[in-house]
């Protein structure tokens, strides 16, 4: 079992769950949170960093976070999904990011269901 993180762009939400949807991943968690890259890493940063602001960091960007727990077989498919999904159509700073966690446990609170079964 694997934990996906991914951050993205609020406005690319609902192209993620759709493509989560066509690989057969309909469960999620998603957050609104606040990202920040260093200077230089994007224009918004670079202009940030430029104009007298922190210099080291760009200011908060609003992203979401999506939380998605599979099963090994669904890791890749859910990767790719969730990556042509995120991508802007020239892929650009600021698109977000994908990290892949080992999962130790799942239960399932109502059933007490365990393991790939609880996902």
């Amino acid at each position: 079992m694997k934990l996906i993180v991914a951050i993205v762009r609020p406005e690319r939400l609902e192209a993620v769950q759709e493509r989560l949807a066509e690989a057969k991943v309909f469960r999620l968690t998603v957050s609104d949170v606040q990202g920040v890259s260093p200077a230089g890493a994007g224009s918004a940063a670079a202009a940030y960093a430029a104009g007298g602001g922190a210099g080291s960091a760009s200011p908060p960007q609003r992203r979401v976070k999506l939380e998605v727990a599979v099963n090994e077989d669904f890791v890749e498919p859910a990767v790719r999904a969730i990556q042509a999904a995120a991508q802007s159509s020239g892929g650009e700073a600021g698109d977000g990011a994908v990290f892949v966690l080992p999962l130790e446990e799942a239960i399932r609170i109502r059933t007490g269901e365990r393991g790939p079964d609880a996902i």
